[in-house]
């Protein structure tokens, strides 16, 4: 193996490793919070939309987990009165998924639980220089995985 695919490979351990040990604080702050974070997640997603509201098929490209636990943990968000779904009136087969008012308070309460959870936890080990490295880092790596990339002609 050479010494850059070593150091890939080494960088590439520590970031899963650094991040499977926060998340794993995280998960436990929102024990607490009255909600997962795999739901505030959903929320997260949602509210970042134009008027809160997804295709839930895009929704699904979007968040941590499979398409089956989307449906199911959407449809518990319901039932909690958080989102709601409806057809989508321009394609028959697709299902929207907006918050409700009650969703976005719930959202905004809790993350507010949440920032302040990764201010501890991040923010306390990292200078403002040294997160807004880890910022850019982390965007040149997902770039080329975003779904609207393109990848580069050689």
């Amino acid at each position: 193996m050479s010494s850059a695919s070593t150091s890939a490979s080494d960088a590439w351990e520590s970031l899963f490793r650094t991040q499977v040990a926060v998340m794993r604080v995280l998960r436990q702050d929102f024990a607490g919070a009255g909600m997962s974070i795999n739901e505030y997640d959903v929320l997260y997603n949602i509210a970042r939309c134009p008027e809160r509201r997804i295709r839930l098929r895009d929704l699904n490209e979007s968040v941590l987990i499979t398409q089956s636990s989307v449906s199911r943990l959407i449809d518990r968000l319901v039932a909690r009165g958080f989102v709601e779904k409806f057809e989508d009136e321009f394609d028959a087969r697709s299902t929207i998924v907006a918050l409700t008012a009650a969703g976005v308070s719930e959202f905004r309460r809790v993350g507010r639980i949440h920032a302040d959870s990764i201010e501890r936890h991040v923010g306390g080990a990292l200078t403002e220089d040294e997160l807004a490295t880890l910022q850019e880092l982390c965007e040149r790596l997902r770039a080329p995985f975003a779904p609207d990339s393109k990848p580069e002609k050689k």
